[in-house]
C-alpha cells in the first residue's frame, strides 16, 4: 500500500510566506514582494526524484495589471505567465498579487518595458525559465471561453460519504484487456490552500492512453481532494504520479484550470507526451 505524505512538513521553509498573513498593499513597483516556494519539498512528499515523469508548465492568467504611462496616464492590461516546470521555485500567489499591485502607481515608458521587468523578475523568484506574454485592451477578445475537451464524467450517479483524500480509489481501477486513448474532464476538483485552508475550485482534465481507468473510481478520487491541503501546482503532479502509480498509463496528460483569486488563475499542466494548449480560459474563471 502506498503511503501518503503530508506535504510541506518543511514549516521553515514556509514560515516567511506572507500568505495568511495580515498584509498592507504597495502601489510603487517592489520586486521583493514576490516569493517562491521550492518545488522539491512536495516533490519529496511524492517520491519524485529528479528525473521528473513530466514536462508542462504553469500557465497563470494576471487580470488585474495596471501601471502608468511615461506621462502618468493609467493603462490596463492582461498578462499571461508561464512558468516552466523545471523551475526551482513555484511563485507563492499572494507575493504574486501583491507584486503585481506594486505596478499601480509606478510609470514606465511602454508596454515592452513592463514586460520585461516581469519576466526577469518572475524568472529570478523562479529560479527558472518563466515567459510574459502582456495584452492591450484591443487584444482583449484573444482571451477565448473554452470547455475542456473530453467526456465529463461528473453525472455518474455515485453515492458520498468519505471526503479525505485517498489515492487507493484508483487501486484496480483498470480493465487491463481494454486498452483504450480516451480524455475525460471534471469540474468537481476541490482542494484547499496549504496555509490558509481556503477553497480552491478547478476543473480538470485527464488525457490517456493505457488500460481503460472505471470512471466511477476515477471520479472518487478526484473528489477526495475536497478537504485536501495543497498548492494547486502540487495537486495536479500529485494526480499525475497516482495515475501513473496506480493506473499504468503509457501516456498521461492531467491539465487544470482553477478559477481565480485576486485577480489570478493558476492552470498547472504536465504531461509525458503533449505540449500545453493555448490559454484560453474557461466560463467559470
Amino acid at each position: 500500500m502506498t503511503q501518503v505524505h503530508d506535504p510541506y512538513t518543511d514549516a521553515e521553509a514556509l514560515s516567511g510566506l506572507t500568505l495568511g498573513k495580515a498584509t498592507g498593499y504597495q502601489s510603487e513597483y517592489e520586486a521583493s514582494l514576490l516569493q517562491g516556494v521550492p518545488r522539491k519539498l512536495n516533490r519529496d512528499a511524492i517520491e519524485l526524484n529528479e528525473s521528473l515523469p513530466f514536462h508542462g508548465t504553469d500557465i497563470w492568467t494576471g487580470y488585474e495589471l495596471s501601471w502608468l504611462n511615461a506621462k502618468g496616464k493609467p493603462v490596463v492590461a492582461i498578462a499571461e505567465f508561464q512558468l516552466s516546470f523545471d523551475s526551482e521555485n513555484l511563485i507563492e500567489s499572494k507575493s504574486f498579487k501583491l507584486y503585481l499591485n506594486s505596478f499601480n502607481q509606478t510609470k514606465f515608458d511602454n508596454l515592452e518595458q513592463v514586460q520585461a521587468t516581469l519576466t526577469q523578475d518572475l524568472s529570478n523568484c523562479a529560479v527558472g525559465n518563466v515567459s510574459v506574454k502582456v495584452f492591450e485592451p484591443k487584444q482583449f477578445a484573444s482571451q477565448r471561453i473554452v470547455e475542456l475537451p473530453g467526456t465529463c464524467i461528473d453525472d455518474l450517479d455515485i453515492e458520498v460519504d468519505d471526503y479525505k483524500f485517498n489515492p487507493q480509489y484508483l487501486e484496480n481501477s483498470t480493465d487491463e484487456k481494454a486498452v483504450v486513448a480516451e480524455t475525460l474532464n471534471s469540474n468537481l476538483l476541490k482542494s484547499n490552500c496549504l496555509i490558509t485552508s481556503q477553497p480552491d475550485w478547478g476543473s480538470v482534465m485527464i488525457r490517456y492512453q493505457g488500460p481503460k481507468i472505471d470512471r466511477e473510481k476515477l471520479l472518487r478520487y478526484l473528489i477526495s481532494f475536497r478537504q485536501h491541503n495543497e498548492f494547486h501546482e502540487q495537486c495536479i503532479e500529485r494526480i499525475f504520479v497516482d495515475l501513473k502509480r496506480f493506473c499504468h498509463c503509457a501516456k498521461l496528460t492531467v491539465y487544470a484550470r482553477y478559477t481565480r483569486r485576486g485577480g489570478l488563475d493558476i492552470n498547472p499542466y504536465r504531461s509525458d507526451f503533449e505540449t500545453p494548449p493555448e490559454n484560453h480560459r474557461l466560463a467559470r474563471q
